[in-house]
């Protein structure tokens, strides 16, 4: 089932009777959601994902915006007759309740010419169950499954609908590390097997990114970036896409422009030459005294005018190189078997670290003051100073 969010807008009015000043939770959010897609919602608690997927299920009505499913506008419409399937991250199953009458309660509400007899209630439930690995504990209650059998359930209870759209609201959220690998490999399966249009709401970029079809990114209520995971990453539109995804996180930088040269050096510390000293600069660049040199380039970047920029380097993009202009102090070196990371300081970094992931066949010397990297320039991003938004360069 196709899903198409036209300038979705929710709007909560102030808590605070003093101050009229109203919170937008989700503003002018378009997109379509194509059909039989996992698309997972990602950003940080309060930049409205949630709220944008409970305004697609009904429980909550949009300021502004219609939704439709497929050619329907179901805007107005009813949560129980959108036919959606909802997972909470609590699980809310029913404790007294065993698992086969949590999974059967949803079709015990259906009337008219959907009501199902006892027979075909049973048998759905069985097959719902099955599709998550969860049918041999029909007779146990909540009380007695795991974490990851609970939201098996959960999942099973959404299922058995057979809903045109599943919704799951940071599902894996309570579950241990090694639970929510093995729980979001299942959903991804669940999602696979079974063809629903799902949306996935979470603010883990690694859940995300490892599951999704495509991923919305967001921010205080509005779209940063959709795309595929993969290119979302290696091409993000703006400085807050390209710190929210990514583990290691990339690295950060303040630099400048000029001439078509990168630097990382923080522009108003640029020394200023005097103009007596500029026919010595212009007949040798070397006999500059340290003092005076603006800095070494790290990247060519052709295209983008002077100024003022942040610099994102991802972690995967240093290269050791004795003879790289990129040069930090070393603080430590982690071996993490196939990789190594390398923890350095730098002075123009926004953080106290700087991390580089290297292979770990490179030689580099644990004991050095120093540690000097030549860059791959399609893991090196620029971004304007001032917007945040990205400054494209060619790439040689």
């Amino acid at each position: 089932m196709k899903v198409v969010l036209q300038n979705l807008t929710k709007i909560f009015p102030s808590r605070n009777k003093k101050v009229d000043e109203e919170v937008v939770a989700v503003n002018d959010f378009t997109f379509e959601i194509p059909d039989g897609k996992l698309i997972g919602l990602l950003g940080p608690s309060g930049c409205g994902k949630s709220t944008t997927l409970y305004m697609i299920c009904g429980l909550q009505k949009p300021t502004s915006g219609q939704i439709f499913f497929g050619d329907d506008d179901v805007t107005e419409l009813a949560p129980e007759n959108r036919g959606v399937g909802l997972v909470f991250q609590n699980y809310a199953l029913y404790p007294h309740m065993t698992v086969k009458q949590n999974i059967m309660f949803p079709l015990e509400n259906l009337r008219g010419e959907d009501k199902l007899t006892k027979e075909e209630m049973i048998s759905r439930a069985y097959e719902a169950a099955k599709l998550v690995q969860i049918d041999e504990l029909m007779d146990r209650k909540p009380s007695e499954l795991s974490g990851g059998q609970q939201q098996r359930v959960a999942i099973a209870r959404a299922l058995v609908k057979m809903p045109r759209v599943l919704l799951l609201d940071e599902p894996l959220s309570n579950l241990d590390a090694r639970l929510r690998l093995q729980t979001r490999e299942e959903i991804k399966r669940i999602q696979r097997e079974t063809g629903i249009t799902t949306i996935f709401v979470t603010h883990d970029q690694e859940e995300a990114m490892s599951i999704s079809d495509l991923i919305v990114v967001m921010k205080l209520g509005v779209v940063q970036q959709i795309g595929k995971p993969q290119e979302v990453y290696d091409n993000p539109t703006n400085l807050f896409v390209a710190k929210f995804l990514g583990t290691p996180p990339i690295n950060v930088f303040k630099g400048y422009v000029e001439n078509g040269k990168l630097y990382l050096s923080k522009a108003e510390e640029k020394p200023a030459i005097e103009d007596d000293a500029a026919e010595i600069v212009t007949e040798n660049a070397n006999a500059i005294a340290p003092s005076m040199k603006p800095g070494l380039c790290v990247l060519d970047v052709p295209g983008i005018p002077d100024k003022e920029v942040y610099v994102g380097i991802r972690p995967e993009g240093f290269v050791p190189n004795p003879n790289g202009k990129f040069i930090a102090s070393l603080s430590n070196i982690e071996v993490m078997g196939r990789d190594v990371s390398v923890v350095c300081k730098h002075d123009a970094a926004l953080s106290p670290i700087v991390r580089a992931i290297v292979d770990s066949d490179s030689q580099i010397d644990a004991d050095a003051q120093t540690v000097a990297f030549s860059l791959k320039p399609h893991k090196v991003f620029v971004f304007d100073a001032e917007t945040e938004e990205r400054l494209y360069f060619e790439v040689k």
